[in-house]
C-alpha cells in the first residue's frame, strides 16, 4: 500500500535543519493508532533514511499527549465493526479479534499476521539507519510505549505518565522490548501491576534520556537533536548499526514475536471476554475504570487506554 505524503491522515512529515520532524497528528483522539498509523509511520521513516539531506528523525505528537495507545474504545463495546479483508494490508488485527463473539472460533494466526503489521511498522524506529528520537509529553501509554520503546532515543518531561495500563487485563506489550529497555526487574514491576511511571522515573531508570521540566522539553528536545544532526551521517549510522548489535544479539525479533501472539491470547482469556462484555454494556471508559477499581485510587491515578 503506497502513502500519499500530500495528505497523511495520521501525522505531518517535513524537513528542517537536518531533521525529519514526524509528528502524530489526530490531537482529538490522544493520537491514539489506527490502521493508518504504522503505514504512514513506516513510509515517514524510510523517506527520512532515504534523504540524504536528513541526519535524524524526530518523532512527537500534537495535542495534550505523545500517544495514547489502539483506538478500540468503538471496538470494544460493540459500536464500531472491523472493516477490509485479511490479506496485503495492515488492518486492525484487535479490531478483528474484539469483534468476534466468545463461541466463535478464533484464528491466533491470523490475529497475529495482522497485530504483527502494527509492531513491524513501529519497529522502523529502530531498524532504520539513521538516529531516531521520540519525544514524549503528556502520556506515552499502551500502544504508544511500543512506539516509543523503538526509538533510540527517548526524551520526556518529567510529568509525562509511561506505562502499560492495559497488563491488568487485555493486552501485553506486542513489542516485547520492556526487559530489553529497562532490565527483567522494573519491566516486571510495570508489568505485574499495569502501573504507570513518569518521565522522571523513566529517565532514572533508564529508559529516557533525558526528563526536563515540561516547559523546557521543546527546548532540550531541539538541543538534542541538534547536537546528533551536526555529526556525519555516516558516523551516525555506524554507531546506531553498532549499537543495535547488542540489542539483536539479546533476541529482541524473539521477544517481538511471543508478546504479539500472547497480546492475541491475553484478549480472548475469560477475564478478556469478561472485560469486553462489560465495555459493551457499560461503554469502554467504564469499563476502564471497573478493571481498575481494585486498585483504589493509585489505580485510578495511573490507569490509561
Amino acid at each position: 500500500m503506497s502513502v500519499d505524503f500530500d495528505h497523511l491522515k495520521t501525522m505531518t512529515y517535513e524537513v528542517t535543519d537536518r531533521v525529519a520532524r514526524i509528528t502524530f497528528n489526530r490531537p482529538e483522539k490522544g493520537n491514539s493508532i489506527v490502521a493508518d498509523t504504522p503505514l504512514e509511520l513506516a513510509a515517514c521513516v524510510e523517506r527520512a533514511d532515504l534523504d540524504p539531506a536528513v541526519h535524524v528523525i524526530l518523532v512527537s505528537g500534537r495535542g495534550e499527549g505523545f500517544c495514547a495507545g489502539f483506538d478500540l474504545s468503538a471496538y470494544a463495546d460493540g459500536t464500531a465493526s472491523a472493516g477490509g479483508d485479511h490479506h496485503g494490508t495492515v488492518l486492525d488485527g484487535k479490531t478483528q479479534a474484539i469483534n468476534h463473539l466468545p463461541d466463535r472460533p478464533w484464528d491466533p494466526m491470523i490475529d497475529y499476521q495482522m497485530m504483527s503489521r502494527f509492531v513491524r511498522g513501529f519497529s522502523s524506529l529502530m531498524h532504520c539507519d539513521k538516529p531516531t528520537v521520540v519525544k514524549i509529553h503528556g502520556y506515552c501509554v499502551a500502544g504508544g510505549t511500543d512506539i516509543a520503546l523503538h526509538a533510540d532515543q527517548v526524551i520526556t518531561a518529567s510529568d509525562a505518565k509511561i506505562g502499560y495500563p492495559p497488563m491488568r487485563v487485555w493486552g501485553v506489550p506486542a513489542a516485547g522490548l520492556w526487559a530489553h529497555r529497562l532490565g527483567d526487574q522494573r519491566a516486571k514491576r510495570l508489568l505485574f501491576t499495569g502501573d504507570c511511571i513518569t518521565g522522571a522515573q523513566a529517565a532514572d531508570w533508564g529508559l529516557a534520556v533525558e526528563a526536563p521540566e515540561p516547559e523546557h522539553l521543546d527546548e532540550r528536545t531541539e538541543r538534542l537533536v541538534e547536537r546528533i544532526a551536526a555529526m556525519p551521517v555516516n558516523q551516525l549510522i555506524m554507531a546506531k548499526l553498532a549499537c543495535n548489535t547488542a540489542l539483536l544479539q539479546q533476541g529482541v525479533a524473539t521477544s517481538r514475536m511471543v508478546s504479539t501472539v500472547f497480546d492475541g491470547i491475553a484478549r480472548h482469556t475469560p477475564d478478556g471476554h469478561a472485560f469486553v462484555a462489560d465495555a459493551r454494556e457499560h461503554g469502554f471508559r467504564e469499563a476502564v475504570r471497573h478493571r481498575d477499581e481494585p486498585l483504589g485510587d493509585y489505580g485510578r491515578t495511573t490507569s490509561g487506554v
